[in-house]
């Protein structure tokens, strides 16, 4: 049976119309950064295992980015919330 995600603005769809983006929480450095600053946002990520958020892309949907909550174990989805509401309510 395939993987399902439930998308917040098209239902439930099959999770090979998602593109996963990478670890949710990382926010862009200012424009004056140090090098140092923009090294560590570019390269450096945490791979952990267990219950993580990730920016997701609905790519074959409704194209929105998405937060998605899952277990890189198991691959349990645990929630999911379109990302400008996750980044207004400053959940991290």
């Amino acid at each position: 049976m395939a993987s399902l995600i439930t998308c917040p603005h098209c239902g439930v769809r099959p999770k090979e119309e998602f593109t996963i983006k990478g670890d949710a929480a990382p926010v862009r450095p200012a424009a004056s950064a140090s090098d140092k600053e923009w090294h560590d946002y570019v390269y450096l990520r945490d791979n952990p295992m267990g219950r993580y958020r990730e920016l997701w892309h609905h790519l074959n949907g409704c194209r929105r980015f998405l937060v998605v909550e899952r277990d890189t174990v198991s691959h349990e989805v645990y929630s999911v919330q379109d990302a400008a509401a996750f980044r207004q309510g400053g959940s991290e």
